[in-house]
């Protein structure tokens, strides 16, 4: 199977890299909007402002993409940095929809919540 940095063409002029680019963020952005979904469904599940941040979640993430990244040819370190920056807007999203439910009527859970 081709590495993902195998199938990057060789460029000659910014009009191709901007091309590729463009054809990635085609797919990109309808799948960051399918995981701000699963966002979504994780502010109601924990349904509890301090389950929202999961430090120990965060570093599995973490431990699970490196290795990907460098499988396909990556950087790892620039890919940690890339999921820690979207993480964090991630996070942010789910106090918001936390937030919205809230507003719309979910009530508060007395128990701790499962953890996502």
């Amino acid at each position: 199977m081709m590495r993902a940095i195998e199938k990057v063409k060789d460029c000659q002029s910014m009009q191709e890299v901007r091309a590729g680019v463009n054809a990635l963020d085609d797919i990109l952005v309808p799948l960051l909007v399918e995981r701000s979904g699963y966002m979504t469904q994780a502010a109601k599940v924990k349904n509890n402002e301090n389950l929202v941040r999961d430090e120990a979640r965060i570093q599995t993430i973490i431990d699970r993409v490196r290795p990907m990244a460098e499988a396909q040819g990556g950087n790892p370190d620039l890919m940690e940095r890339l999921y820690r920056a979207m993480m964090e807007c991630y996070i942010d999203y789910e106090h918001q929809e936390l937030a919205r439910m809230r507003a719309e009527g979910l009530q508060p859970q007395e128990r701790q919540g499962t953890q996502v």
